[in-house]
């Protein structure tokens, strides 16, 4: 959270302004969101799932549609194809990153494919050039998840600037949060300006609020998934501080790359041509897996798996196929804290311990 005495004002304020829903510190956050991301075409959301589910509904996935997908991310990316109606297809995974093949992904295409849906695992950006040349190819839109990604760039340009969708989340364990909530951007340009409009109404029940509500027509349906002033008001104060915890990520997560080279038993992973991480976690590839966390576990370091592969989820069990990229990240891959809480001291104890061997 920010300073108490940047936040604490500036909640008390809208908590008793008379105005705690949807109102102005919601559109003041999206604009503000918008320039510092560098696009102006900014939907604000009550989470990172409900801006998923949107993108999907806007990218024209209906019932039966495919989504071509990941299994290596968070179940609610998977669930929102589900909340959209769409059937997911797997798409194997750069064993040495975690995040979705060009090749494998350009060989799931079919006539019924509506979207890809593309995570940038653990912050590392996805390799978006090879992955865009295949959707440009078939005139598909791609949806970024870019949940564990904010800030991160791809050649040069922050996330968010390019893709026909680029959601973030802003839940409580992100880069930054609004206690919970999601935001979605949308390519800049003439095309998507209808989308914006459509994108505001799904988020509030298909109901133009611009419009008199005894006047206007409901013509779709739509969700209550819209941010309030209050969750919008924490956003803005985090603005003011979020390229400097940003920074602390990325510092942590580049002295990783360099002080964990040549450990026995342990790779780091491969980052692309191109690619920024902003490493919302870091991630290390271990030959003994087991063994590494119970080291870790013994010397007092957190490490996690993080999430369950998708595809091993029951509600997912339509779409399994043989995916030997997922087997081989998945079986090796161990997270390690590397956050603006890691300290110069902490994050030299860490490599201390993972040089001792296990």
């Amino acid at each position: 959270m920010p300073p108490r005495d940047v936040l604490m004002p500036a909640l008390e304020a809208v908590l008793y302004s008379g105005q705690i829903g949807e109102g102005q510190a919601v559109r003041d956050f999206e604009a503000a969101f918008g320039r510092w991301l560098g696009n102006p075409d900014i939907l604000s959301f009550n989470s990172g799932t409900a801006a998923l589910h949107t993108a999907l509904h806007l990218a024209g996935v209906r019932p039966g549609d495919e989504v071509i997908t990941t299994p290596m991310t968070a179940e609610p990316s998977n669930l929102a194809i589900l909340h959209a109606g769409g059937r997911i297809v797997w798409a194997d995974v750069d064993p040495m990153t975690g995040n979705l093949s060009a090749d494998d992904l350009a060989q799931r295409i079919t006539p019924r494919t509506r979207a890809i849906q593309v995570v940038h695992y653990g912050g590392m950006p996805a390799d978006l050039a090879n992955i865009r040349k295949v959707a440009t190819a078939h005139g598909i839109p791609v949806i970024e998840d870019a949940a564990h990604a904010l800030g991160a760039r791809w050649q040069g340009r922050m996330l968010g600037q390019d893709s026909e969708f680029v959601m973030f989340s802003l839940q409580a364990i992100k880069h930054m949060t609004t206690v919970d909530g999601g935001m979605l951007a949308l390519s800049h340009q003439p095309a998507m300006e209808e989308k914006l409009a459509e994108g505001r109404r799904f988020r509030w029940f298909g109901i133009d609020r611009d419009q008199p509500r005894t006047e206007v027509d409901v013509r779709e349906v739509g969700w209550k998934y819209h941010m309030n002033n209050v969750t919008a008001t924490i956003g803005l104060t985090q603005l003011r501080t979020i390229d400097g915890l940003i920074a602390r990520h990325v510092a942590n997560g580049r002295w990783f790359d360099e002080a964990l080279q040549g450990i026995a038993g342990l790779k780091v992973c491969t980052i692309p041509d191109g690619a920024e991480p902003s490493y919302w976690f870091y991630t290390v590839l271990a030959e003994d897996r087991a063994g590494l966390q119970r080291h870790l576990d013994a010397h007092g370091v957190d490490s996690s798996q993080a999430h369950r592969r998708n595809d091993q989820h029951g509600v997912f069990a339509a779409s399994r196929r043989e995916l030997p990229g997922v087997d081989a990240f998945y079986s090796r891959m161990l997270h390690i804290p590397c956050g603006w809480w890691v300290s110069d001291v902490d994050r030299a104890r860490i490599a201390d311990v993972l040089r001792m061997g296990w």
